[in-house]
């Protein structure tokens, strides 16, 4: 028989024992730092859900070095206190976590903005197989933002733009990216290997469960207004770009291989376009001038794809990415020769060009030329010398990331 004693049957400072010698079904993780004003309420409510539904949990505060009292509050009402020395929030989040003993975790902020007597609602979730569950806040995934809760620009472009990114660059099946509230088992939570140690941390266990097609899926919630006379440690601002460099470090697809992809196809189709002679565009002439910046942008988007490659091979041996087949794929088809190989062969195009255009300049007498004339093979010839030079230092590098992986 569980000996869970909830808080409204004590006398004041006796403690609350919610561990019993069964096992814990659900741990509620709370960081904490300096949340003396609300983490009494926090923990009550937890402890509620606990009583009224039944469940066999325990509250778990992941102290990050509170000088308020916060922690004999913690402990007073029952809860285990692990201090976490390692400052940030993925820090104390992590620490509480390691010492959880439930089969499913909670976590949530401890400033009363989000209601932990929804516990059981997540917990159904989690009971019928989901390895993740996402809060939603926001209305349009059925949640409700309270007067005061959450300044506009959150709600109206913070988290928007974040979630809509989020989804776009992961395909990640949830409304509300952002939402502290979640839940999940530990067996997936031990399974997404995660590394951040700050804000990003909340970020990367819905990007790493996405990737590692984990079930997820979400419960609407209320976000009140929270209950601290204090500023919150979140900064709008710096944070949201914390997350969103975040989220582009995290895909390499979209922050270099798309955007290389396209400068390539641009530059070498605009250069083909002018290679025969001047062109006319919506009125405009265009000529090797033009030439040159299509020039420019097919290196620079070559360079752009190859560190989309670079990107991900590190990341993977990281462990910020999961195992990704098509790597392995790629080592057995793309290797240190055939690299060196199709550099050399770029490479001398570029040298058989240039010698035709020194044959012109000779047949000038070594005197003046056509620019439009000569810099037809000028640049061509530039263009491929340079392609050639990066694809052969790009395999040797290439060569080297890989050796860990053969």
């Amino acid at each position: 028989m569980r000996c869970l004693r909830t808080f409204w049957n004590l006398k004041p400072h006796q403690p609350v024992h919610i561990m019993s010698m069964e096992s814990v079904e659900l741990s509620v993780v709370m960081p904490c730092l300096n949340e003396v004003e609300t983490l009494a309420t926090c923990i009550k409510k937890a402890l509620r859900a606990f009583a009224e539904n039944g469940i066999s949990g325990e509250v778990i505060v992941a102290d990050n070095g509170s000088t308020d009292g916060s922690q004999e509050i913690a402990r007073q009402l029952g809860s285990r206190v692990v201090p976490v020395l390692e400052k940030g929030y993925g820090n104390a989040l992590r620490g509480g976590i390691m010492e959880a003993r439930g089969e499913y975790i909670l976590m949530g902020d401890a400033d009363d903005s989000y209601d932990f007597s929804m516990a059981a609602h997540f917990l159904e979730k989690l009971r019928d197989g989901y390895d993740l569950v996402m809060g939603c806040r926001m209305p349009r995934g059925g949640g409700t933002i309270m007067p005061g809760a959450m300044p506009w620009k959150h709600r109206w472009i913070g988290n928007p733009v974040l979630s809509f990114i989020g989804r776009l660059f992961f395909k990640c099946p949830v409304t509300d990216f952002h939402c502290g509230l979640r839940a999940f088992r530990k067996s997936a939570y031990t399974s997404m290997d995660l590394q951040t140690t700050g804000m990003e941390f909340a970020s990367e266990m819905v990007i790493k469960a996405t990737l590692k097609k984990m079930r997820i899926t979400e419960v609407p919630i209320i976000l009140y207004k929270d209950g601290r006379s204090r500023p919150p440690h979140l900064r709008s601002w710096r944070d949201g770009w914390r997350h969103l460099r975040f989220m582009m470090l995290y895909s390499p697809r979209w922050l270099f291989l798309i955007p290389g992809l396209f400068l390539m196809l641009t530059g070498l189709l605009l250069g083909l376009w002018l290679l025969p002679g001047k062109r006319t565009l919506l009125g405009v002439g265009l000529d090797v001038h033009t030439m040159l910046y299509a020039s420019a942008a097919i290196l620079v988007g070559f360079q752009s794809v190859i560190f989309a490659v670079f990107t991900k091979i590190f990341a993977i041996s990281e462990k910020l990415l999961p195992e990704d087949p098509r790597m392995d794929r790629l080592f057995e088809q793309v290797n240190l020769e055939r690299g060196i190989l199709t550099g050399a062969v770029v490479f001398m195009c570029g040298i058989v060009l240039s010698c035709r255009a020194v044959l012109f300049w000779q047949e000038a007498h070594y005197g003046n030329l056509d620019p439009t004339l000569i810099l037809r093979l000028a640049i061509p010839a530039m263009t491929c010398i340079v392609l050639g030079c990066q694809i052969v230092f790009g395999s040797f590098f290439l060569s080297i990331l890989g050796l860990r992986r053969r």
